[in-house]
């Protein structure tokens, strides 16, 4: 039964600067909760129980959003705000939430890495800050467990991009025809040229991986971007393992670009009972002024 997590959140955050240069990417806010609670969720409602954040020297404030804050939980009491208490005092209960520093942002595959104490001999789930998913049904990090539970080998999430955008991502090689969701892998690139791309099932940002990764990735050279690739040590513990992907049922949010990370503000407002008539009118106002503007 897998029942950790790592939640990599050591990034620079380039793509939000110069916001990022004093907030972590993963605490800027949809709405009220910071991006990374709702990963963290992700993981607790798909039956985890122990979350390991990997964070940076300047990415304290996550850890600080997770603690609990007395000072902050007593004014509250003393001026009877009972449902504001309950909100803050349940941040990510259901699970223990562990930390590590990664010295240097060396690559994804690096800061996987400095999981492996944590892990031990256990499989164990990667969920990427940067994705959000809606799932269909179930949390995307549970499908992909239920996946695993099926093969008992190394998963990919996968999504399907266009060909244009194939050199953003990790490229799934099938070995055979895709039949189904979940499909055993020949090979896997990082980052490919558009022309060279072998295919558009893209990693996006889920992986349940065996422990026998740690052996890949501390001896794994640099790649693209001059870092360590977490998917290049997949592709060499295919030499070893059978690995699959499997492709996530559900809304795909990458907050890391400002168009997504836009939507998903409007997207989960738009669930909230008391925004949604509010915002539904501006929504319709804003774009009834913005059709008004294409006629002159």
């Amino acid at each position: 039964m897998i029942k950790k997590a790592v939640i990599p959140a050591a990034g620079y955050g380039t793509r939000f600067l110069p916001i990022t240069k004093a907030l972590p990417k993963e605490l800027l806010p949809i709405i009220d909760h910071p991006t990374i609670e709702y990963i963290v969720n992700e993981a607790i409602a798909s039956g985890i129980t122990d979350i390991l954040l990997i964070v940076s020297s300047n990415k304290n404030a996550i850890i600080d959003y997770f603690d609990y804050n007395l000072e902050l939980e007593t004014i509250l009491l003393s001026k009877n705000k009972y449902e504001e208490y309950g909100i803050i005092r349940n941040i990510a209960q259901g699970a223990n939430i562990h930390y590590i520093r990664q010295r240097e942002q060396l690559g994804l595959g690096h800061a996987v890495l400095q999981a492996e104490a944590f892990v031990g001999n256990d499989p164990f789930a990667v969920l990427l800050g940067d994705d959000m998913y809606v799932g269909k049904d179930k949390p995307a990090i549970r499908q992909m467990i239920d996946a695993y539970n099926k093969v008992n080998q190394s998963v990919l999430g996968t999504i399907e991009v266009d060909y244009k955008d194939t050199y953003r991502y990790g490229i799934c090689i099938p070995k055979n025809e895709k039949e189904g969701r979940l499909t055993e892998l020949k090979g896997v690139v990082e980052k490919p040229k558009v022309e060279d791309a072998p295919s558009k099932s893209a990693i996006g940002g889920r992986y349940v991986l065996t422990p026998t990764i740690f052996k890949y990735l501390k001896s794994q050279t640099k790649g693209a971007g001059n870092e360590i690739q977490l998917t290049d040590a997949i592709l060499r513990l295919m030499d070893e393992e059978k690995v699959y992907s499997y492709d996530i049922e559900g809304k795909r949010y990458d907050v890391g670009n400002k168009i997504d990370y836009i939507e998903a503000i409007l997207d989960f407002g738009l669930e909230k009972p008391e925004l949604k008539e509010a915002l539904q009118k501006l929504i319709n106002k804003k774009s009834k002024l913005f059709s008004r503007s294409l006629l002159f």
